[in-house]
């Protein structure tokens, strides 16, 4: 018997072997496992004491870390491996749906009350974040890139609220919008000439309609020199380019400190030589520090809430007004008009189907609003 470096490591890699030896699936016979891991990390802290080795301390962490580790997520992690499934969400354990193509279906899976808090803490053992009667909300990333949220009772009626929106790789980049058929290629190489030449680009949308998959191709279309950081909430976009930084927020701590804010984020990232900013999503008072960073000539990206593009610009002159009483709309609205380049409207149609559907620049500010002029009208608009 070896002990690695890391004893979660040791103990997985031996579990691994005797489910195999055993033919047992840790999928169909949960408590099976369970019982294998517990007893593995048994046998190494026997082993590890008798050696003068390092032993694990806490043995039941040790254990939910290894059955994430051998088994995944259970019953749900055939759905979470299915390349055409692109989010899954349960209402209760008789009640688990699943998007295909951005059209919803009911799934033939029942689990128990408890199975389903036994999988959200599996989700939640690698990210330090927790969920509990003084947080029943919670925001994280998955090892994937797929985005966990979660809410219990009593901010729910009765059952854990539950969802998973995947990280798919498809769609990560402009040409592959274009083979789906979200935007025309003329659009696309206007939008990668913009994003090259380091103009600041708003996604906006309603939910579910494509604005993260938009602002990360929008990403991936930007020059190779450029130092790019971005600020999320929680890791969603899960990017790549020579030269990218990404920041994630932090939840406050049970004594309720430690919090990391987006607007702290945006503040820090300014200090890290951006060429461009990315702020996952705006909707709060964090649009004046996104909106100061781009009238100091560093180009951004970000997403925003909005029916429309020019709702979108609506948005942007209100959401500043939250940062303080002393920030004036007589600022504001001249300061997006100047330093937003274009906003990019995507939509859902009711067949799930996604596309962007207009393309604006701003061209001023009249009696206080932010004007604009369409430059592309998506198909069938």
């Amino acid at each position: 018997m070896t002990i690695a470096a890391d004893p979660a490591a040791s103990v997985a890699e031996r579990v691994r072997d005797r489910l195999r030896r055993e033919a047992a699936d840790p999928s169909r016979e949960p408590d099976r496992a369970m019982q294998i891991v517990r007893s593995e990390v048994r046998r190494h802290n026997d082993f590890a004491l008798a050696r003068g080795l390092q032993t694990v301390d806490d043995e039941a962490a040790c254990v939910r870390q290894v059955l994430a580790t051998v088994s995944g997520f259970g019953p749900l992690q055939p759905y979470l491996d299915d390349p055409s499934v692109e989010e899954l969400w349960i209402n209760a354990p008789d009640s688990i749906h699943v998007a295909r193509a951005g059209v919803a279906e009911r799934v033939p899976l029942t689990l128990t009350d408890t199975t389903v808090r036994d999988l959200v803490e599996r989700m939640l053992q690698a990210t330090g974040r927790r969920v509990d009667l003084s947080q029943p909300f919670v925001d994280a990333s998955l090892p994937d890139g797929s985005r966990l949220h979660v809410v219990i009772p009593d901010i729910t009626r009765r059952h854990w609220s539950v969802n998973v929106r995947k990280f798919l790789p498809a769609y990560r980049d402009l040409d592959s919008l274009v083979s789906a058929g979200s935007l025309s290629a003329e659009a696309a190489r206007f939008l990668h000439e913009a994003m090259c030449e380091g103009r600041s680009v708003i996604v906006s949308g309603a939910t579910h309609a494509g604005k993260t998959t938009m602002l990360a191709a929008l990403i991936h279309a930007c020059s190779g020199r450029q130092r790019i950081v971005t600020v999320e909430e929680t890791f969603e976009l899960a990017v790549d380019a020579p030269d990218i930084v990404g920041l994630q927020g932090r939840q406050p701590s049970l004594e309720g400190t430690g919090e990391v804010s987006l607007r702290r984020l945006v503040k820090e990232a300014l200090r890290m030589r951006p060429d461009r900013l990315v702020v996952g999503e705006v909707r709060d008072a964090e649009a004046l520090d996104l909106l100061l960073a781009l009238n100091t000539g560093v180009p951004g990206a970000a997403t925003v809430h909005a029916n429309s593009a020019r709702d979108a610009l609506v948005k942007l002159t209100a959401l500043p007004l939250l940062a303080g009483r002393n920030i004036d709309r007589g600022f504001v609205a001249p300061a997006v008009a100047a330093s937003v380049d274009l906003v990019v409207n995507c939509a859902r149609d009711v067949d799930g189907h996604r596309r962007v559907v207009e393309i604006v620049q701003p061209t001023g500010v009249v009696d206080g609003a932010v004007t604009a002029r369409t430059l592309y009208v998506g198909a069938d608009t």
